[in-house]
């Protein structure tokens, strides 16, 4: 029935255009709430496989290469200075840094050799770590790397010319090495070898000179002997003075016999106390 005065309605379908918008507002909506849902990891790895799904490709190409990949050892060895100068230390980069520092936790004097190659003039040299500092290697061990013989070692001063970054360069070195080794280190030309330091021997020879100036043989014994009877007989009064006229002339008084003892030598300094414990460890 209808009522006066109504209007007419009119059902018509919604345009095409206007279904899908109100389409994906829903999806929109619906496809938040699941990406909410999610963890990061989880997002990524559908974003990826939406991208493979929509546009194509394999899954190889979102793999991160790592051939560019370094560890800090990498970065030390690519930045390594057999012996760092001041110009090395300009401009310094996180790299140099980390190499630099690594180099200040060597011990620079004793070198370990790699003497494998010896034939073809081809030596191998780099600095003491803490291990082989705290056992000896390279000190009291021999200084080849593949040698633990510790016995007739002798030291070289190696003349050592290494090129780096396609820089030529030199540097005089300190080698312990047994005397298979140091055939091996003088197949092609001698180096020079390390004698004991020369203040060891002024030490000794002026030990020798007053040993000579100051014998401790019979005369020492003698003259020692005849000032003390001197001063026993001016203890025994004038009577035995008088008897003895002559002989108290030819005999020492007190203050001579005192004046040719041997006298005592100067107290060394503490560095001089140091140099005499380490004389015989660095050769």
């Amino acid at each position: 029935m209808k009522k006066p005065f109504s209007k007419e309605r009119t059902c018509k379908l919604a345009s095409k255009s206007l279904a899908e918008e109100e389409y994906d507002r829903q999806e929109a909506r619906h496809q938040r709430s699941q990406l909410l849902a999610m963890d990061a990891y989880s997002r990524h790895k559908k974003f990826v496989r939406d991208y493979l799904l929509y546009y194509g490709g394999k899954m190889e190409d979102f793999q991160r290469s790592t051939q560019k990949d370094k560890s800090e050892l990498d970065v030390v060895r690519e930045n390594h200075r057999f012996l760092w100068s001041a110009d090395d230390e300009k401009d310094m980069t996180w790299e140099k840094t980390l190499a630099k520092k690594y180099y200040d936790k060597l011990f620079k004097e004793y070198c370990i050799a790699d003497l494998s190659r010896y034939k073809e003039n081809k030596i191998g040299l780099r600095w003491q770590i803490e291990k082989e500092v705290i056992s000896g290697k390279g000190q009291f061990f021999c200084g080849n790397k593949h040698c633990e013989r510790q016995d007739e070692l002798r030291s070289w001063e190696v003349n050592f010319a290494y090129k780096e970054r396609g820089e030529k360069k030199n540097a005089l070195v300190k080698l312990r090495l047994c005397p298979d080794c140091s055939f091996k280190l003088n197949h092609h030309h001698k180096r020079k070898e390390i004698k004991k330091s020369k203040r060891k021997r002024e030490k000794k020879d002026k030990s020798k000179k007053y040993s000579e100036h100051c014998p401790l043989g019979e005369e020492g014994e003698s003259s020692v002997s005849g000032a003390a009877s001197s001063v026993l007989r001016s203890k025994q009064g004038p009577a035995k003075e008088a008897h003895d006229g002559n002989t108290e002339a030819s005999e020492m008084s007190e203050s001579d016999y005192w004046k040719n003892l041997p006298q005592t030598e100067q107290e060394k300094s503490r560095e001089e106390e140091f140099d005499d414990y380490f004389e015989d460890m660095f050769l």
